[in-house]
């Protein structure tokens, strides 16, 4: 979509004349009315002013682009001023404003304006421009000016293109801005230009409104000298992990620029570590079809486990604050307290198949999946078939949920590709009205059609679970705890620790005791032995030991990971053996777990504690034990 086509006569005028920053703004939404892009000016007009409280949209060199994305847009638009003689907006330069754009965008109404609004951003950087703009004497010539840009601009990129740097990008950027509209795309401008103009090779991603553009792939982080993060909102720094890293507001990327080029390049930028979130998507290189699927379906648990993690532990809490005595049947609801606790916390694990299914879609398909998968999770946590629709026929539950997920992702993949074709003026009708009603239909009866499918395998599965006993029981337990200790916090741990999660809401609380062993025992063990066989190791690690006893008992099993890294060979098989006699223990002295988490501090929840005490007792030493003989102790030199 060209500017043109946003920006209509009947929204422009070059001759305005305001004292004051509220009062353009009011001109300025009217001029939006008068052009027909507004349901509700006062409530659009209520949208730009709460914009400006996070910050001026007056971004110096007398330009001022206020915004709003809100339910009071009819359809997306520009509206555009000149200020004779300019006035005080509160610019970031303190300077008077005398050239306004205004930007309207309808909440959820598609995102085939953005390029259209980025590229506006990316004009107004260019001062020659904003001078031709200003000296404009009517509207088509006005007009004409940005037409003409446009096209120049067209042609740059195209050429940009073409001619990547063969020695790669030297430095790396992301820009973004709270609404992704104005200031994301002149600081990627910004930035770019000045990496030209200064010989330096700079790629910007820009994370604006309608997602990830121009996304830096692995192999240009990695022959980066640095990355320059220039944002006003959260940006995920996972996949920066090792590298330089410079983090601003997005107001430098487009005002210090140069400056932050320059001390990129210098060498003394501090390099960042990651704390261990999960990551953001990485680039759109071509991948697995294997490390695709475990990639969204990781978005799906990693939202789904503070639901699971919230709710269970205020679930234990109830248990602990009510009497058991007064009616067994309803334990953990018998007093208003216990109640209170119990019934939040079923709330908040209720809603971890829908939000699974959810992200996991919205992983494969962006937004407009989340709430088809919400729906299609729910569809499948309620056990629907069309003979029942109100569901509670089969018992379709987490694998069902999965399903949904995927299944609602890739159906509005395909709605996504069907409608690709339809006219522009057809555009917005997709988002609103195409993906949501088609999405959740065809996705809840995708998942219907599959629920008894996937019941009839949760069934067998919690049968065999049920079933059980003895040796059986222990091996379990042993594999499953063990796993926890192959990568502590990695796949392996966490595949163990979702099926645990996904075992709590079949009643099969024996399987969540025995992981959670399983996670506290590599930082204790580690912790133990660097307590007792203080000269297997250096003065620094001695000291980080100790923080492993407080890592261990809150079964945070990534304390081991320092340790694990720089010794894998001797510290992994150690915290196997140690985490497989833990589980493996508990599951032989019949421990339960409510809890998805906790640690020593959700105990007085747990079924038989005290020999789940010694259970995780026993693997911390068998495993400290085992790390002291397989590692040799150090020189005196080595130790300090």
């Amino acid at each position: 979509m060209r500017i043109r086509e946003l920006l209509s006569e009947k929204a422009i005028d070059l001759n305005v004349s305001v004292s004051s920053k509220m009062e353009a703004i009011d001109y300025m939404t009217g001029l939006m009315n008068r052009a027909g892009n507004l349901y509700d000016r006062e409530g659009y007009k209520q949208g730009v002013l709460a914009r400006e409280e996070e910050g001026t949209t007056g971004i110096g060199e007398g330009i001022a682009i206020p915004h709003s994305r809100c339910a009071a847009v009819k359809r997306a638009g520009l509206a555009a001023m000149v200020i004779k003689g300019g006035v005080d907006y509160g610019a970031l330069d303190d300077e008077p404003v005398e050239l306004m754009f205004m930007i309207a965008a309808p909440e959820g109404g598609g995102n085939i304006h953005m390029d259209a609004l980025a590229r506006l951003s990316t004009m107004l950087m260019d001062t020659e421009f904003k001078n031709t703009l200003l000296k404009a004497k009517t509207t088509k010539e006005f007009l004409q000016i940005i037409e003409n840009k446009e096209d120049e601009l067209d042609g740059r990129k195209k050429a940009a293109a073409l001619n990547v740097p063969k020695e790669g990008y030297r430095v790396l950027a992301i820009t973004a801005c709270p609404t992704g509209i104005a200031h994301t795309f002149m600081a990627a401008e910004s930035l770019e230009a000045k990496g030209k103009a200064l010989g330096i090779p700079v790629k910007v991603e820009t994370q604006g409104a309608d997602g990830a553009k121009n996304v830096l792939t692995s192999e240009e982080i990695k022959n980066a000298e640095c990355i320059i993060i220039a944002a006003d909102k959260n940006v995920d720094l996972a996949r920066f992990d090792g590298k330089p890293v410079i983090i601003t507001k997005v107001a430098d990327g487009i005002h210090r620029a140069e400056e932050l080029i320059q001390e990129a390049v210098s060498g003394k930028v501090s390099v960042y570590h990651h704390n261990g979130a999960a990551a953001l998507k990485e680039s759109t290189e071509k991948e697995g079809i294997g490390r695709k699927i475990y990639k969204d379906l990781m978005n799906g648990v990693s939202h789904m486990l503070p639901f699971v993690i919230g709710g269970g532990i205020l679930i234990a809490i109830a248990f602990l604050l009510d009497d058991y005595s007064i009616d067994p049947s309803n334990f953990g609801k018998n007093t208003p307290i216990a109640a209170y606790f119990k019934t939040i916390g079923e709330y908040s694990f209720g809603m971890m198949l829908p939000i699974l299914s959810g992200y996991i879609a919205m992983s494969i398909a962006d937004r407009p999946g989340l709430a088809v998968g919400i729906v299609a999770g729910l569809v499948a946590k309620a056990g629907s078939t069309f003979l029942n629709p109100a569901g509670g026929a089969v018992n379709a539950g987490f694998l069902g949920a999965l399903f949904a997920g995927f299944a609602a992702g890739y159906v509005v993949l395909a709605l996504k590709k069907a409608t690709d074709k339809f006219p522009q003026s057809l555009n917005s009708v997709r988002p609103m009205i195409i993906y949501p009603v088609f999405g959740i239909l065809i996705g809840s009866v995708v998942t219907t059609v599959i629920n008894p499918f996937m019941g009839m395998i949760n069934d067998a599965l919690t049968g065999v679970l049920n079933s059980m006993s003895g040796t059986s029981k222990v091996l379990l337990g042993i594999v499953v705890a063990g796993m926890q200790s192959v990568d502590m916090g990695g796949p392996v741990n966490k595949t163990s620790y979702v099926f645990a999660t996904s075992q709590l809401a079949e009643g099969n609380f024996e399987i969540m005791a025995a992981v959670m062993a399983g996670g506290m025992i590599p930082p204790l063990a580690i912790a133990l032995c660097t307590t007792f066989f203080k000269n297997r190791f250096t003065k620094k690690e001695r000291e980080s030991g100790l923080v492993n006893y407080l890592l261990g008992l809150s079964f945070i099993s990534e304390g081991a990971i320092p340790y694990a890294a720089s010794d894998p060979l001797r510290v992994i098989p150690s915290c196997i053996v140690g985490s497989a006699v833990a589980g493996g223990l508990s599951m032989f002295f019949g421990c339960t777990l409510r809890a998805p988490h906790g640690g020593i501090f959700v105990l007085p929840t747990i079924g038989n504690p005290g020999m789940y005490a010694l259970s995780i007792l026993i693997g911390a030493v068998v495993g400290c034990l085992i790390l002291a003989i397989l590692k040799k102790p150090l020189k005196e030199n080595e130790e300090n």
